[in-house]
């Protein structure tokens, strides 16, 4: 090769580095190439020079990939400022969707983020979305990219999705990479820690093979996003407890307020019961502080005394008593329960003109025995409601306190109720220890009486000191209340013996009562009706008397127990008796077997038509039971014709009624006949049947 060859040979490799320096198109490196081989270079140096131009497209590619990685890692450098700006989280994710897409230089990407179940993951932000793959959109876990990053715990990509049978797909994740148009999709998972919560996606909608640098960018893309993410939901969950604890210091400022200000009330209230304020300063000062009318009634249910505005029914309309619960008013004289509205003094008030007076008494009893205000049930459609407060010294019942006023009441107001209501007790039980002692020392007497704890001579000398006399017949009355609130019907009893002077004791869930009056049955029935009425369930009573001596109360009440027992066995849950409405049953319950009453009421019509008319019902009816109930068979041993025993059995239906032969009915016939017969047997003179004497 002569020294000019070399001499061009070397200019032709100069202008290599002069294009590397000038960082020339890559077609440009072949004309050095194409003017050696016009100037007629040899082969060997042709090939050098091909050698030199591919040297330096090397080098060329080397400066491009080194710019691409600088421009990449200063993509992300400036990603990862931006992600150090205060985001709510949705915000945030929005800046990783467009730097993903961006650094790449793709058509869209997304953000998925695992739910706490693991089963799915849900679209939370995207960017570059055509419609199918929206915010909200569930990824399912079966199968797709997103699937092999997770398990891989690395970044998982595919050029072609749809035509990739590398990994498994999802029905689902294909339909929607169709009608987005996708081809090449990476998916890089979020971790945190030791696990994966999230996947970030980038997507191309033509065919591309991701090279190592580019992977490499989304890994550290998806790092920063990851710690991202979970500083800014530390960051919104620490500011979510920063605000509850605000909340709840509030909270705890305003109720230590409330809390001072109801003791402040509740200590001036205690003052003004201390320096002898009545009732009546006590309701003004307490009305005043609740914004409301009050109004406080006694145990059995008197009006006490009232605050000036509160309302009364027109003129007229009278409060009644409600059912189950007795009428204070009763035993007082017509014109002092017409007189109206009194307070103060003891005497009658008027209820509330848009309450019934039975809801109010319930919502009392209610209130007793949860020991809160209860609202009470009104028709009227107004902007006021009714609430009250059971007024209690202990377990002992005193009154109730009955709050008129615009609602709805809240927890301070409920709990001012609840301390006026207290104040209020502490006042009664400083005007009225005499009268609360009182009644524990009746209860207590009445227990002993029971028992038989005293000699009758103490039992008459207490009886004495209380006031107690059975001069008048009286009767016992044990009740059962089948269901619940049995602080209610221990109400009920403390009013209904106040009202007619009689006597109570509590044992276990039974409630015995002492009252005036000679009907057994009468008093069982109207305790088992209104005490249900009052607890809404129902209520079994068993009745015995009357009783006239304080030594026959104890078996009178043993009596009375037995007829409840009666009653149980027999299924009249809910019922009442005495021994008279339970047939022999009755007469073997009792301890004073009256065998002649049982007679009389299963016999006596026809008795006392056997002594009127001088006929033989009787006998032809212990015939007809003996022949086995056949008219024929007795006709034949009474000597008549059977038409005639037909007559008289017609005439015993219409003296005893139809079911005398139902077989109950049968029974305690039959039983009465046989005493009957056997009464007539032991009597000295025998004599023909009659209606026999108790």
């Amino acid at each position: 090769m002569s020294p000019d060859a070399d001499g061009s040979l070397d200019g032709h490799a100069l202008s290599m580095l002069e294009l590397l320096a000038q960082e020339a198109p890559v077609e440009r490196f072949e004309e050095p190439v194409r003017r050696a081989a016009a100037e007629g270079a040899p082969a060997d140096a042709l090939a050098r020079l091909g050698e030199a131009r591919d040297h330096a497209l090397s080098v060329r590619r080397l400066f491009g990939r080194r710019q691409q990685r600088e421009a990449g890692l200063s993509a992300l450098v400036d990603t990862a400022r931006d992600l150090t700006l205060p985001y709510n989280l949705d915000a945030l994710l929005k800046v990783i969707t467009r730097r993903a897409r961006l650094l790449l230089g793709l058509d869209m990407s997304w953000v998925s983020l695992h739910d706490s179940a693991g089963a799915l993951s849900r679209v939370r932000a995207a960017d570059g979305n055509a419609s199918a793959i929206t915010v909200g959109f569930e990824v399912p876990s079966d199968g797709g990219v997103g699937r092999r990053a997770r398990e891989g715990s690395a970044p998982f990509w595919t050029p072609d999705y749809l035509h990739d049978e590398s990994f498994e797909h999802a029905a689902v994740i294909d339909d929607v990479v169709r009608v987005e148009g996708l081809r090449a999709i990476v998916a890089v998972p979020l971790r945190h820690a030791d696990s994966s919560f999230g996947v970030l996606y980038a997507a191309d909608r033509n065919i591309r093979h991701f090279v190592p640098d580019e992977i490499s960018l989304m890994s550290s893309l998806a790092d920063l996003a990851a710690v991202a993410i979970e500083r800014t939901s530390l960051l919104e969950q620490t500011r979510s407890e920063v605000t509850e604890l605000e909340e709840d210091s509030s909270r705890a400022w305003g109720r230590s307020a409330a809390a001072a200000r109801l003791h402040g009330i509740h200590s001036d209230l205690i003052d003004l019961i201390l320096h002898g304020g009545d009732l009546h300063t006590l309701l003004g000062r307490a009305a005043g502080e609740l914004g409301a009318e009050l109004m406080v009634r006694d145990a059995v249910g008197k009006d006490l005394e009232r605050t000036a505005g509160f309302p009364v029914p027109p003129t007229g309309q009278a409060r009644g008593g409600s059912p189950g619960v007795p009428n204070p008013s009763a035993g007082r004289s017509s014109a002092a329960r017409s007189a109206g509205t009194e307070t103060g003094d003891g005497t009658t008030g008027r209820g509330l003109p848009s309450v019934d007076e039975g809801a109010l008494v319930r919502a009392s009893l209610d209130s007793y025995a949860r020991r809160e205000p209860i609202r009470c049930e009104s028709p009227a459609d107004d902007d006021t409601e009714v609430w009250v407060h059971a007024v209690t010294g202990g377990s002992e019942h005193l009154g109730t306190l009955v709050v008129h006023g615009p609602g709805p009441a809240e927890d301070d107001r409920r709990r001012l109720m609840a301390l006026t209501a207290q104040t209020v007790g502490v006042l009664m039980l400083m005007q009225r220890s005499t009268v609360v002692a009182e009644a524990h020392v009746r209860d207590d007497f009445f227990h002993e009486l029971l028992a038989s704890q005293l000699s009758p001579e103490q039992l008459a000398t207490r009886a004495r000191r209380l006031g107690v006399s059975l001069a008048q017949p009286h009767v016992v009355v044990v009740a059962r209340p089948e269901g619940g609130a049995q602080g209610r019907a221990v109400v009920w009893a403390s009013s209904y013996v106040h009202q007619l002077s009689g006597l109570k004791y509590v044992d276990g869930e039974h409630i015995v009562l002492l009252v005036p009056g000679d009907d057994a049955t009468a008093a069982g029935q109207t305790v088992s009706r209104e005490l249900s009425v009052v607890l809404a369930h129902p209520v079994t009573a068993g009745a015995a008397g009357p009783v006239t001596a304080l030594g026959a109360v104890r078996s009178t009440y043993q009596e009375a127990q037995r007829c409840l027992d009666a009653l149980t066995a027999l299924g009249g849950t809910g019922g009442a008796a005495s021994q008279r409405e339970l047939g022999f049953l009755g007469l073997l319950l009792s301890e004073r077997h009256d065998v002649g009453g049982f007679i009389a009421s299963t016999l006596g019509p026809v008795l006392d038509y056997d002594s009127q008319q001088a006929t033989e019902l009787l006998r032809t009816l212990e015939e007809y039971f003996t022949s086995g109930n056949s008219p024929t068979r007795a006709a034949e041993t009474l000597h008549v014709h059977p038409n005639t025993v037909s007559r008289r059995l017609e005439r015993i239906t219409y003296l005893l009624g139809s079911d005398w032969q139902e077989p109950a009915r049968a029974l305690e016939v039959q039983l009465a006949l046989r005493l009957q017969r056997a009464r007539q047997v032991l009597e000295p003179e025998g004599g023909p049947p009659s209606r026999p004497g108790p």
